[in-house]
């Protein structure tokens, strides 16, 4: 069965700045995948070529072996660094908003989750605090029966006591064989989730390995991060 995501000699450049470079990589259907790398490595870039919010790039990408298009966009579930609903709108109105645009959306199973997050169905977006915001985004994302989810920094804003749950949420909430590609910097609190491991910086791919294997060296997530990025402080 073919893999999930395919890029073959993806390169992606703002003007004369290049920030991925002929990108080869193929991630396999069913993993949890962690994204990392310092910022502006690149990493929301090839999130976004991988949802279609991106398409002045050079090379192949392949999402469940089709271009990047309608029938890709229709099995990927998009978390954005920042929030796009609008502020006027309460909780249940983006329920009902994301139920209207997506076939596979589940509108019962974000109700429930709505509950277990604590959020108030009647409460504005523009009340709400960005962990609060952060939150119902979440719950939106992981209502949709996708192929594939693409996280980008999901914990960002929330607090510490709340990432265990919001964690499991992303878990217990994935559909059978789905896969999940999430960036982080968060990686001491977020390793013991991922099946695969895939650090990028300058321009290239610079680690992409199962965490069983690198597990298998003796060393974590963090010290190899630490490794492969010795400058990031």
């Amino acid at each position: 069965m073919h893999d999930i995501i395919t890029l073959k000699q993806m390169t992606k450049a703002y003007g004369s700045k290049v920030v991925l470079e002929n990108i080869d990589l193929s991630i396999p259907r069913g993993s949890i995948v962690g994204l990392m790398g310092p910022n502006g490595c690149g990493k929301t870039s090839m999130m976004k070529i991988l949802t279609g919010m991106i398409n002045d790039y050079s090379g192949i990408v392949r999402i469940d072996g089709q271009p990047v298009g309608a029938y890709s966009k229709s099995v990927t579930a998009y978390l954005p660094d920042r929030s796009y609903l609008p502020q006027w709108m309460n909780a249940k109105q983006c329920v009902n908003y994301m139920a209207d645009f997506y076939r596979d959306f589940d509108k019962p199973k974000a109700m429930k989750m709505l509950e277990a997050f604590q959020l108030e169905p009647g409460q504005r977006v523009k009340t709400m605090s960005k962990g609060m915001q952060e939150k119902l985004l979440l719950l939106l994302t992981m209502s949709r029966q996708a192929k594939l989810y693409v996280l980008d920094e999901p914990l960002g804003g929330v607090d510490p006591s709340a990432r265990q749950f919001i964690m499991d949420t992303i878990l217990h909430n994935r559909p059978e064989n789905s896969t999940i590609l999430l960036s982080t910097h968060m990686i001491y609190d977020m390793e013991r989730v991922f099946d695969f491991a895939l650090m990028i910086g300058k321009r290239q791919v610079l680690l992409f390995d199962s965490v069983a294997n690198l597990e298998a060296q003796g060393k974590t997530l963090n010290e190899l991060f630490q490794e492969v990025f010795p400058y990031v402080g």
